[in-house]
């Protein structure tokens, strides 16, 4: 689990948690769980857990036998109430689709949350990476880091709004909660209704 590596990885690890406490609710699906720090947070009937690293997802099985995780694929038809993803969206190559597929596992009325670093702090995680207060291989693998304005754009692009956004750990993180755009809901409540038509 690469946020073990440096020495503040630990703390900033809980610091993330504690951001996205207060909107988790209904089924959750913690998407990059790692070793499952989260799923001490949730009922283990209500958690979800996600990744594509065997060794951390063996870490979580072993830490919190009750909940359920999964390596990269989910039960066919799964939805959920809260998606969480923290400091994943950074790593990845292609946001608009993580966040697209993110909106398809979305339960109606359900929420986004995600942590990513600013970019504005970009240089201060290098030095820390490099110097070992933050994780080496985590750094070397982000591809952006994006801001507020960003984050705007890419909501928009996949159907999506933000509704809470605050930074955190002085700066240096973000929290963003996403919901539906209401032109999707009703999209969707549009699909539902010709399917039950067609029953």
């Amino acid at each position: 689990d690469q946020g073990a590596e440096g020495l503040l990885s630990q703390f900033l690890r809980r610091r993330r948690v504690l951001a996205v406490l207060p909107f988790l609710r209904g089924r959750v699906l913690d998407y990059g769980c790692g070793s499952g720090v989260l799923a001490g947070c949730v009922d283990a009937q209500l958690y979800c857990g996600v990744d594509i690293d065997h060794d951390v997802i063996a870490i979580a099985r072993k830490d919190y036998p009750e909940h359920s995780f999964h390596i990269a694929e989910l039960p066919p038809g799964s939805q959920f109430e809260t998606i969480v993803s923290l400091a994943v969206i950074e790593h990845v190559e292609d946001p608009a689709g993580f966040l697209a597929g993110a909106l398809e596992l979305l339960a109606p009325g359900g929420s986004i949350i995600l942590t990513t670093p600013h970019p504005s702090f970009a240089g201060v995680h290098a030095f820390g990476a490099r110097i070992g207060l933050f994780s080496r291989a985590a750094s070397e693998e982000h591809q952006e880091l994006l801001d507020g304005r960003a984050m705007r754009r890419l909501a928009i692009e996949t159907g999506l709004s933000i509704t809470s956004y605050r930074r955190f750990l002085l700066g240096a993180n973000q929290l963003f909660v996403l919901h539906a755009t209401e032109a999707v809901v009703n999209a969707g409540a549009g699909r539902r209704s010709a399917l039950e038509a067609d029953c």
